[in-house]
């Protein structure tokens, strides 16, 4: 069973290795030509990539020999069920936690907390780009089982998210458009684009293609919408924060 799961491993060791090597290779020149690091500085840099090496790896065999199918055989299933309405509420749930594991997220998260200074908390920005993904998984749920076009929903959407620039602060614009980049990971994209494969495979009329790589695009819309709707609170929550403040000012 163990030598089954780890079928293909050493594809992906390599795949992996081309991928961080370049990284790599950029670190060593800097810290030969530029850096000049203390030895044990360095180091740790090297274990780090060590670590990361191995925990992507394995990281994406887990993803290969566990989510892609059951993925695939839960949206066959339910897909072929006479109560398939179901994958709407399943879709808002299992997109919702799948962002919530999604390690891209988290990382950048906890850099705009960091740069914010704490303005913008990554639990609250988490859980906007969950919400943000459990409703467009959703909506390809609703869009795969009863065959709305996707230009449908994306064309709108990105007008709506235009047009919401005009009323956000260009810092939550740039990470809006970032969270909407990071939604489409390993996990919603290994998991959830399975799925929706398997969802459009058992209905009739469907094609698997077109409808599973749309539900990419609109997971890529849907936290770009609420994130800049998170800058549009918290920039009505600012302006009430200064009118008090200066009303408080003027009694005194």
């Amino acid at each position: 069973m163990i030598i089954s799961f780890f079928s293909g491993f050493d594809q992906i060791l390599i795949e992996v290795a081309l991928a961080l090597a370049p990284i790599f290779i950029i670190v060593c020149f800097y810290q030969w030509f530029v850096f000049h690091m203390e030895s044990e500085d360095f180091l740790n840099i090297i274990k780090g990539f060590i670590l990361t090496f191995l925990g992507i790896a394995i990281f994406l065999q887990g993803v290969y020999a566990g989510f892609m199918p059951i993925g695939q055989k839960m949206g066959t299933i339910l897909g072929a069920s006479p109560i398939n309405w179901v994958l709407i509420p399943i879709g808002f749930l299992l997109g919702f936690v799948a962002i919530l594991a999604e390690p891209a997220v988290h990382v950048m998260n906890e850099q705009v907390e960091k740069v914010s200074g704490g303005y913008i908390p990554q639990k609250i920005l988490l859980y906007s780009v969950s919400l943000g993904v459990a409703f467009s998984v959703a909506l390809a749920m609703a869009r795969i089982l009863y065959g709305i076009p996707l230009a449908y929903i994306l064309i709108p959407g990105y007008l709506l998210a235009f047009f919401m620039m005009r009323y956000t602060d260009e810092t939550f614009i740039s990470i809006a458009f970032d969270s909407g980049g990071v939604s489409t990971g390993p996990m919603t994209v290994s998991f959830i684009l399975a799925m929706a494969i398997g969802v459009a495979t058992a209905i009739e009329g469907r094609d698997p293609v077109q409808e599973g790589f749309g539900l990419i695009s609109l997971v890529a819309l849907a936290p770009v919408l609420t994130v800049l709707t998170l800058g549009f609170i918290y920039d009505k929550l600012y302006k009430n924060t200064q009118n008090d403040e200066n009303e408080q000012s003027e009694g005194y």
